[in-house]
């Protein structure tokens, strides 16, 4: 087979893939058509020579012992040790010795079944470089133009080399989308599905979005002088991102709100409307539970066991503590990873729980 690895250099150029690759799968291809061609039981190898550019085809023989029973039934696989004497003195039984099989003139058959082979094995290549492609973007924010909505409203989006499914659920609530619409999202996961192929799922309510988002509108968080040390959303209504800058002189929650909000208001706006809270992150988790809470004032966190937090609060802090339908201590809980409970202050400061014992020592049982 002549100008082998001219064909491998032209292969790889072609569909944009690493020659050393090519070459692998060119070589498995071949392999796989000798196997075809001379028997399935044989064991074969193949050599590129870089020289000359050619290919040399070999099928390993087992050298046995003489008067062994293989010998009469099978020639091809296996080769007496008297015989394989005559070729290298220093065999000996066990060893493996290699012949070269001629590649000129295979005729049809042969050809068709290579390119066949050749066909399939550098379409499983391209596959598998697109899937680690996608694999390695997972989180990542990617654009595209949506091609199709479904009945079951599932958004199919053309993201460079193939289609891209949002269905229904990762899509924030009120959003509709119609092909041609042009739509941000953070890919999700990436899967194999044996009849499909590659599938790539996108998201609009992660809160990798939102991270996403931030890093793109604020330059202080894509260049690592802001890192987003967590984040929590409910998707379309509100959601919490806790900050952290890694040099003293940037405030991280003022680069990321930028000037009267404008770089806040940019994101919240491809949300939806999605209210976004920053805050400065902090490793002692009654700090970050503290301003997690916010905009509530808390008077005090206590961190129990099993990541359960008591937060004491006065009366009118509640409400704000709690927020519409839970939606802030819910939120709080999400950053922080911590259980939160209320603990309601009395007028002195005391818990309820306390104000009742102390109302009981003086009054009795009534």
């Amino acid at each position: 087979m002549e100008k082998i690895a001219d064909i491998i250099e032209s292969i790889a150029n072609e569909k944009g893939l690493e020659i050393e690759d090519v070459k692998e799968r060119v070589i498995r291809a071949i392999i796989n058509t000798a196997k075809k061609i001379y028997g399935e039981n044989y064991e074969y190898d193949a050599v590129i020579d870089n020289a000359t550019k050619t290919l040399h085809l070999y099928q390993k023989i087992t050298v046995v012992e003489d008067g062994d029973e293989r010998l009469a039934e099978d020639n091809e696989h296996f080769l007496s040790i008297s015989e394989a004497k005559k070729v290298d003195s220093g065999v000996e039984i066990g060893d493996e010795l290699t012949y070269e099989l001629s590649t000129d003139n295979l005729g049809r058959t042969a050809a068709q079944t290579l390119h066949k082979e050749l066909e399939y094995h550098i379409q499983r290549l391209m596959e598998e470089k697109i899937f680690q492609k996608y694999q390695d973007m997972v989180g990542h924010m990617v654009f595209g133009s949506v091609t199709r909505v479904d009945s079951d409203e599932n958004t199919f989006i053309e993201i460079d080399e193939l289609r891209a499914v949002m269905p229904r659920k990762n899509r924030i609530k009120g959003e509709k989308f119609k092909p041609g619409d042009v739509v941000k999202a953070v890919i999700k996961s990436v899967y194999i599905d044996k009849s499909m192929g590659i599938k790539v799922e996108l998201s609009r309510t992660s809160p990798k979005f939102l991270e996403a988002l931030l890093k793109a509108e604020v330059p202080e968080i894509k260049d690592g002088l802001v890192l987003i040390a967590a984040s929590a959303r409910i998707p379309g209504e509100r959601a919490k991102v806790a900050l952290v800058a890694t040099s003293p002189n940037v405030d991280p929650v003022g680069a990321t709100v930028g000037t009267k909000g404008v770089r806040i208001n940019a994101v919240t706006k491809e949300l939806n409307g999605e209210n976004i809270d920053a805050i400065e992150y902090s490793a002692e988790p009654a700090i970050l539970i503290t301003r997690a809470m916010a905009p509530a004032i808390i008077s005090s966190v206590k961190i129990g066991e099993d990541n359960k937090a008591v937060v004491s609060l006065v009366t009118e802090q509640k409400s704000k503590a709690i927020g519409k339908s839970g939606i802030n201590i819910r939120l709080a809980s999400m950053l922080t990873g911590h259980e939160i409970e209320l603990n309601e202050l009395g007028a002195r400061g005391e818990s309820k729980d306390e104000n009742a014992k102390d109302l009981k020592a003086l009054f009795g049982d009534l």
